[in-house]
């Protein structure tokens, strides 16, 4: 029994098939599990809910466990060559999708010192899936969704993130996946953005909303969703009055704030030189970010500087002083801003921004240059993309279907058809709704 056997895991929320493959190993020898950490996880699944730390912690209580140690990446090799294992265990449910390459490794490394895989049949009942909707159902902490983002961050190659302007839409995108050659894709977090907020209540996109009218709206994703947030907190208001909105955001929960260098009445940013917009002086947007960094209590909160050089023709030279301005500030990360449609002037901008030396997270909003994949963004080592209104503006054209149907037809029956879903299926869309059937 002195036998060294390893088991590969991720064990983000344990259940008896984890339990069964343990049990399983420790027949064979002394169990060594290695742990996936946040990256080598997210390869192929999820963030899982708990830190590596924590993992380890409830690993280490398992029964038959004798040693945790780092997995780093998905493949298993360099553990197996570094501690050489006569056995590793796994499920069988590896043997397709996006770990049977992973497989086929470990048998080949196996090989070199006579090692033996030994599979486990899946067991039936459990469904991971399952939990983590179970998981959404119960909800999450303000501490643990603040934190979320950093670890997305430092997990992944890029974080996907999606707008939402009310529950119903927070809903989708927290519930949104799509399965792709084996591999779960969904929306890492959430952007609460002042436009599609503005818009939903049929006001203008200038200021015109208050905090408290927004802070409610941003309420009702919170009570639906467990993702993290990031808040388009507009230029931030007077140094004086962010302070207090950088509190009342970490209160909440939220991950990040993002502020624009602009004065006076807010503008789109997209309408670009066609109308009146002021850049703040970078003395003045500085003062605001560190008042800002000052005055917060979590470290999780982030504080993201959004620079509009690109957009007001101020040329690419002062986008950068402003950058490295601005984090010598202590903002947490940058954001350039660019209505060009084509991904160049941004490209250019993440070429010389990925040289600074204190060089933190890059996010881009590719409205105008949507073209652009998120595979390229990250080749430019950009760390975020926000799609920040096509939640909003993909309903606004479907509503206007619907109403023309009606009028055109003068029932619902052809717009029912066409463009709705089920009314059984919008009252079970939201948990707590479901329908009783009758008897």
């Amino acid at each position: 029994m002195n036998q060294k056997v390893y088991i590969g895991m991720g064990a983000d929320l344990l259940h008896p098939g984890h339990l069964n493959i343990i049990a399983t190993a420790a027949k064979y020898g002394k169990v060594i599990v290695g742990l996936m950490t946040d990256a080598a996880v997210t390869k192929y699944s999820h963030l899982p809910y708990m830190t590596w730390e924590q993992r380890k912690v409830v690993m280490e209580a398992v029964k038959g466990v004798s040693e945790v140690v780092k997995q780093e990446t998905l493949d298993y090799t360099d553990n197996l060559e570094r501690i050489r294992p006569r056995y590793v265990v796994h499920g069988d449910d590896w043997r397709e999708g996006p770990q049977a390459e992973t497989r086929a490794k470990v048998i080949e490394t196996l090989k070199k010192w006579g090692g033996e895989l030994v599979e486990v049949p899946y067991t039936k009942g459990i469904s991971s899936s399952l939990i983590r909707n179970m998981m959404r159902e119960i909800g999450t902490t303000p501490e643990i969704r603040a934190g979320r983002l950093r670890r997305l961050l430092a997990s992944k190659s890029i974080v996907r993130v999606m707008e939402a302007h009310n529950g119903l839409s927070g809903l989708i995108v927290e519930q949104t996946e799509v399965t792709q050659n084996g591999r779960t894709e969904e929306f890492d977090a959430l952007w609460i953005s002042s436009l599609t907020q503005a818009t939903a209540k049929a006001k203008p996109d200038n200021g015109f909303l208050d905090a408290s009218s927004r802070i409610a709206a941003l309420g009702e994703i919170l009570d639906v969703t467990t993702k993290p947030i990031i808040y388009d907190g507009d230029s931030g208001g007077p140094a004086e009055h962010f302070v207090f909105t950088v509190r009342e955001l970490e209160r909440l929960g939220v991950s990040a704030i993002i502020i624009e260098d602009k004065v006076g009445l807010k503008r789109n940013s997209l309408f670009g030189t066609e109308v009146t917009q002021q850049q703040d002086t970078i003395e003045n947007f500085c003062h605001k970010i560190a008042s800002g960094k000052m005055n917060q209590v979590a470290q999780n909160f982030m504080i993201i500087a959004r620079i509009e050089s690109l957009i007001l023709e101020q040329g690419m030279e002062d986008a950068i002083t402003r950058a490295k301005a601005y984090l010598e500030a202590g903002a947490d990360g940058i954001m350039i801003h660019s209505r060009s449609k084509s991904f160049d002037e941004v490209r250019e901008f993440a070429d010389l921004y990925n040289a600074l030396p204190n060089r933190k997270p890059l996010v881009v909003v590719p409205t105008s240059y949507a073209q652009v994949t998120e595979m390229e963004l990250a080749a430019e080592s950009i760390n975020v993309v926000i799609y920040a209104n096509q939640m909003l503006r993909a309903a606004y054209p479907a509503m206007v279907k619907v109403a023309e149907s009606i009028l055109t037809h003068h029932r619902a029956q052809e717009a029912s058809q066409k463009y709705c879903m089920s009314i059984k299926d919008i009252i079970n869309l939201i948990p707590g709704g479901h329908v009783l059937e009758s008897k």
